[in-house]
This record gives C-alpha cells, structure tokens and sequence, in this order.
C-alpha cells in the first residue's frame, strides 16, 4: 500500500515545517510521499521531492486538506499538523502494517505526546473515558493532525465538509466513515509530538463550535438523535462556561447553524448509532 503524508501550513512557522516534513522523510521501512498544502501562504524552501501546492487564500483547515488528498497518491495519508512531527522512525510502519493488516479499518487516531515530556492532555484524546491516553480503544472520532485515513474510507464518507472552515469537521468525516461500515481506531502505540499550548479559544472559536455541531447534527443523524445530541450540548455549554460574553458568542453560532444550509444530509443507520454506542460514545454527545 503507498502511503501519503499531508502537512497543512498557513506559512507562519517556517522552522517548525521544516521540522515536520523532516521526520516524514526520516520514516523507515515504508516510502512516504510528503505533500505540502500552503493555505494562502508563501511557502518557505523545502527538500527535493517534497510535492507542494499553494491556495489563493485561506480556505479553512478541511478544504485545505481536501486540497491536499486529492495531490496524493497514497492508499494512505496521513495527516500532520506543521507544528507536529514524528517520534519514531517506525510510525509509518506500524500504521501501514495495521492498515494492510485490516481492510475494515478506517481512521488511526495517534497519541499525541509532549515533547518536553509532560503528561499527555486528556484533550487529545478522541473518546469519553480519556484519563488513561496510553490505552488504546474503538473511538468514534480523530485528531485531525494526527491521524491516518484509508484513501477509500475517506473518499465513500465524502471528503472533509470544507464548509465548517475550522471545528468538528473530523467528526462530520468520522460519522460518515463509519456508517460506511469502517472503523475508527485510537492507537497508543502511534506517536507524535506536539508542543503542550493551551487550546484557542477566541469569538470565532465559540462561535464556529456552535454553528458546527448544529451543521454535524443536521447532515448526520436521524432528527430523533440530532435533537438529543443538540440538548445536550447547550447543557454541558451553560454549565461550562460562566462568560456571559462567551455564551453570547456560542448561542449565536447556534442560530447561525439553523440559518444556512449545512450541506447534502445523510443521516447515520440506527446500526451505525448502536455500534457507536458499544465503542464507548453515543452520537448524543
């Protein structure tokens, strides 16, 4: 199987790129054709061989990496952010390994490491019970910088929604991914590194989560489930956030989600919602 490996850029950390494609092509046991999507930036020099491409303008993360898979010739790509890089030399390997190994298998989540060596952020891990990040599991979701994806799982769920521009556009991916009758697997044993920076969190981040997670409901779920999974955000949302400046911000991004068009509905199996709810997360949060 060739393998891919997609790096997302906005040409603002040029060392940090350089880093990443590096520890691509460092990988061993497996070639990995390294692809550089610039999205609306100048892109600094990088190695011999490297396929690259720059957007017009900022695109948003999904339709940058849209952009991007269509570039690669791989049976599998990763994902990696240009902040990111590869521990091991092995890592391609061992993800081409459980790929060839098992054609059911969709998505590969990796754990994300602190390179200074500090504890693995419970946020980084793609699933409810999050307190052990060394265990790997079933998810139903992925870390869209630090994932695997089979070219075919990510093609029949239909592409990232290039239209969330930023927030849950994995999950809308995962859904589909699923439902198409893959699986979504967290594996403790593929590791990256990620510097430990605390998450954005800004007007448009509140206001992008809300207006997606109504778009992930409506293009996703059987109304009975989206309407559940809905309620349940506005509650775990007002009792987290105590800002009424935020909650201002989220609520609007939530009307805004009912105002525009999410895009082409496809709603989930009641199967594929059991088998959701058997790996640990029911799509009603």
């Amino acid at each position: 199987m060739k393998v891919s490996c997609l790096v997302l850029t906005m040409g603002n950390r040029p060392a940090e790129l350089r880093r990443a494609v590096n520890s691509v092509l460092e990988q061993e046991g497996v070639d990995v054709e390294v692809v550089v999507v610039s999205n609306g930036a100048d892109l600094p020099p990088l190695p011999e061989g490297v396929v690259t491409t720059k957007l017009p303008e900022n695109l948003g993360i999904p339709e940058g990496r849209n952009h991007g898979v269509k570039l690669c010739s791989g049976d599998i790509v990763f994902f990696l952010d240009d902040d990111g890089w590869y521990r091991s030399r092995d890592l391609a390997r061992h993800v081409h390994d459980a790929f060839a190994a098992d054609p059911t298998l969709g998505i590969v989540s990796f754990r994300v490491a602190d390179p200074d060596g500090g504890p693995d952020q419970r946020r980084h891990v793609p699933r409810l019970r999050a307190s052990d990040p060394q265990r790997s599991s079933p998810v139903t979701t992925f870390l869209g910088g630090a994932c695997a994806i089979r070219r075919t799982a990510f093609e029949q769920g239909g592409g990232l929604p290039g239209s969330f521009f930023y927030a849950h556009e994995e999950t809308d991916l995962a859904w589909r991914v699923l439902n198409a009758g893959y699986h979504i697997r967290y594996d403790a044993e593929a590791v990256m590194y990620h510097p430990a920076l605390p998450p954005s969190r800004h007007e448009d981040f509140y206001r992008l989560n809300a207006r997606n997670r109504v778009w992930l409901a409506r293009r996703n779920l059987p109304w009975l489930l989206a309407a559940c999974y809905l309620a349940t955000w506005i509650v775990l949302t007002v009792l987290r956030e105590r800002s009424p400046g935020r909650l201002r911000c989220w609520f609007a991004g939530f009307c805004e989600g009912w105002r525009h068009d999410p895009g082409p509905r496809a709603p989930i199996t009641w199967s594929t919602a059991w088998r959701m709810t058997r790996s640990g997360r029911p799509p009603i949060i």
